[in-house]
């Protein structure tokens, strides 16, 4: 009589996922390849890198992993344990400490480590793929909530605003769709409001 149920074979994607993670916890001892941590460990395919192999994949803690994919939210005080793994001899491990002391660059101490970094051509250009130039300044546009603004998004006025020119006031609770960033201007957003385009300052939007 064959029984109902039957083992699982896993597929070979599984089995290289298997053996990739074994390997990285091999060669961390089991610790997040950034600050140390044992807890919440993960397989982390440095960007802009898209096949899975140890090569291309760093083993790190939840808590770097959240602040490397928003780095909005990263807390400069985690990251002193660079001062450690920026030494690290496998390459993911020192692009994404290169990536993160210069996000971090603003901090100070951070330039320092970054001016002592050693690495190799072809790991300084992957490190850079995803930074903005020295001489480029991110511009980010934000809602009186702090909320990242898109082009595209839609947006409600949160006071009334005396359209200067226009003869008109966008009155507070307007929808604002579809709206357009100014590039070079972070305060500064376009929208459509009684049919006329007009300058908005994000400091009285909402994001919807």
């Amino acid at each position: 009589m064959y029984s109902e149920f039957t083992k699982k074979v896993p597929t070979l994607a599984e089995i290289q996922s298997m053996s990739i993670l074994q390997t990285l916890q091999d060669r961390s001892g089991s610790t997040c390849e950034l600050c140390g941590s044992t807890e919440n460990l993960n397989v982390f395919t440095v960007p802009l890198k898209t096949e899975d192999t140890v090569d291309n994949c760093a083993l790190i803690c939840s808590t770097c992993q959240s602040q490397i994919v928003n780095p909005d939210t990263a807390d400069a005080n985690h990251w002193r344990c660079l001062n450690d793994s920026m030494w690290n001899e496998n390459s993911p491990v020192k692009v994404l400490a290169y990536r993160m002391l210069h996000q971090l660059r603003g901090e100070g101490w951070t330039q320092d480590l970054l001016d002592m970094m050693y690495m190799e051509e072809d790991e300084l250009k992957w490190a850079r793929q995803t930074l903005l130039s020295d001489d480029e300044v991110a511009v980010v546009h934000k809602d009186s909530n702090g909320v990242t603004l898109s082009g595209g998004d839609s947006v409600v006025l949160i006071k009334d605003l005396d359209v200067k020119g226009a003869g008109f006031t966008a009155k507070r609770g307007t929808a604002v769709r579809n709206i357009s960033l100014v590039e070079d201007n972070a305060e500064h957003i376009e929208g459509r409001v009684n049919g006329q385009q007009i300058v908005i300052l994000t400091q009285y939007v909402k994001k919807t």
